[in-house]
């Protein structure tokens, strides 16, 4: 019996593999089509998501001519914080430097048309 639960649990396994490479592929196409580019990440792929499909949204909005820079990065703070907790930071902009403290699984540096930084001191998604 345990042979047959072992072979049950392996194939389990290469199931959901299959399904979140699946889905991680499907993700990577969408991204592509809102002209995102990860620079570097250690986030996860539904907060990654998240801040693309937000940061498009709000890009779409604004006036053809310029992107107000200053207005997306508060407004991507603020849905950040709102929708996973407070001290998420947000830096946008075409060149910059910045040198940054995060924790694990709370960077993503990527780029829609201008440069987006989000990283956050701890991450600790609120119960909803």
């Amino acid at each position: 019996m345990e042979r047959a639960e072992k072979e049950l649990e392996r194939r389990s396994n290469f199931l959901n593999g299959l399904i979140q490479k699946k889905k991680t592929i499907q993700l990577k196409e969408e991204h592509h089509l809102l002209n995102v580019k990860v620079k570097a990440s250690d986030m996860n792929m539904a907060l990654q998501d998240h801040a693309f499909k937000f940061a498009r949204e709000h890009i779409d909005s604004m006036s053809k001519a310029k992107v107000d820079t200053k207005s997306l990065a508060l407004v991507l703070k603020k849905e950040f914080d709102s929708a996973y907790g407070p001290a998420w930071h947000c830096i946008v902009g075409s060149s910059f430097g910045s040198y940054v403290t995060h924790s694990v699984g709370g960077f993503l540096y990527f780029s829609i048309d201008k440069v987006y930084v989000l990283f956050k001191t701890a991450v600790q998604p609120l119960d909803h």
